[in-house]
C-alpha cells in the first residue's frame, strides 16, 4: 500500500519471490516474506498484515476527548485519542472513523479535517493509520462495548503540551501533535 502524500514512494523493481503464511488471527495474520529488490538482492522479511485504522482527535469546546482503557500486552490503562481498526469490508476510512467516535466517547461530528496518515511500524507491520481532527460534536445515544471497558477523558486544550509528555502511545502522540501544530498556524 503506497502512500505518496505522505512521503511514501514505491520501490519500483521490486518483486516478491515467495510468501510462506505463519499465522492466520483475528487482527494480523504472519508471514515470512522474500523480496527481490531492484539491484537483485533477495532478502527475508517477517510481515504482519493489518487493514489499518483510524484515530480521531474530537475537540469539544476547549477540550479534547481521549479515552483511558485497557491495554493487556503491556499491562497498563492508557490514555490514548478513540481509534479503531478498518474492520468492515469496504467501508472508507472517514465512515470507519464516524464508527468508532459513536462507538467510544458517544458523540458524533459535524466538521471533519483530514490530518493525514502513517505507518505505525513499517519494519514489520502494514498497519497504516488514517488521522482526523473531529469538531462540533454532539452527544449520541450509543451503548458502551462492555469488553472494551472505555472511560472518556476530556483534556483542556490549554493543558495539550503536558497531555503530550504524558502520552505513551504513538497514535494518540501524532495526533495530538498534529493539533498543535494546526492550532499554532
Amino acid at each position: 500500500m503506497i502512500h505518496p502524500l505522505d512521503g511514501g514512494r514505491p520501490i519500483t523493481g521490486m518483486s516478491v519471490e515467495s510468501t510462506e503464511p505463519i499465522y492466520a488471527g483475528q487482527v494480523v495474520d504472519l508471514s515470512v516474506v522474500h523480496y527481490r529488490r531492484p539491484g537483485g538482492l533477495v532478502v527475508r522479511r517477517e510481515v504482519i498484515a493489518h487493514p489499518g485504522a483510524v484515530v480521531m482527535v474530537p475537540v469539544e469546546d476547549d477540550h479534547v476527548l481521549m479515552v483511558r482503557q485497557p491495554r493487556e500486552a503491556v499491562g497498563e490503562y492508557l490514555l490514548e485519542l478513540p481509534a479503531g481498526k478498518l474492520d468492515v469490508a469496504g467501508e472508507p476510512p472517514l465512515d470507519c472513523a464516524r464508527r468508532e467516535l459513536a462507538e467510544e466517547v458517544g458523540r458524533s461530528a459535524t466538521t471533519w479535517t483530514d490530518l493525514g496518515g502513517f505507518y505505525t511500524a513499517p519494519a514489520i507491520l502494514e498497519e497504516y493509520i488514517h488521522c482526523y481532527l473531529a469538531e462540533d460534536l454532539a452527544p449520541v445515544d450509543h451503548p458502551p462495548i462492555p469488553e472494551e471497558e472505555i472511560e472518556v477523558v476530556p483534556v483542556a486544550l490549554s493543558d495539550l503540551d503536558a497531555l503530550i509528555a504524558e502520552v505513551h502511545d504513538a497514535k494518540s502522540l501524532i495526533g495530538l501533535l498534529r493539533l498543535r501544530a494546526m492550532r499554532a498556524g
